[in-house]
């Protein structure tokens, strides 16, 4: 987790940053990936503000609470934050529930070297070969898994067409579908 604390019109306290720091991290519990926080604590006159910003995944989840104490504040904006990603996260697990039971697919896949010897014609040959299932996901499930494996391609069972689709990350950057027609 990525934290930074930023004060305006108030001395900088390493209290308040490290409390700022032990409360984030029950929101970072409910977040599967790393995150990036930015804390905002402002004064101004009697009023306490904390403001939250979390990015994780693309998402923003952004929280403002002020009173009469900076704790409280923070307190406060933390109860917000969680709530909102704990409806996040129940909002994403009725989207998957509405949709259609996959069973995964089982897949082989065979790894074929150059012919390198002086005999041309034996061919290639298989140097390896692997048996996996083929997970039910979404197109956009699946780009997001084959960004976090860091792999070049990822064979997957598409939830909507029932079919063995394959994404594969192309050389500009951008991604290659394939998709089985039977």
């Amino acid at each position: 987790m990525q934290l930074s604390v930023t004060f305006r019109h108030m001395e900088p306290s390493d209290a308040l940053k490290d409390y700022a720091r032990d409360k984030i991290s029950r929101v970072e519990k409910y977040l599967d990936s790393a995150l990036e926080a930015h804390v905002v604590l402002s004064v101004e006159k009697f009023r306490h503000m904390a403001d939250v910003t979390i990015v994780c995944d693309g998402i923003k989840i952004n929280g403002q609470e002020q009173t009469e104490d900076m704790y409280s504040a923070i307190d406060m904006v933390v109860d917000k934050l969680e709530r909102q990603v704990k409806r996040l996260r129940q909002k994403m697990k009725n989207r998957n529930k509405g949709s259609k039971r996959v069973k995964a697919k089982e897949v082989r896949i065979d790894v074929i070297a150059p012919d390198t010897s002086d005999e041309a014609e034996s061919g290639p040959q298989v140097i390896r070969a692997e048996q996996l299932y083929a997970k039910p996901m979404d197109l956009d499930e699946a780009v997001m898994q084959l960004d976090v494996s860091g792999e070049k391609f990822l064979v997957f069972t598409n939830a909507i067409t029932e079919k063995i689709n394959v994404l594969y990350l192309r050389d500009d950057g951008n991604y290659g579908l394939i998709e089985t027609l039977s």
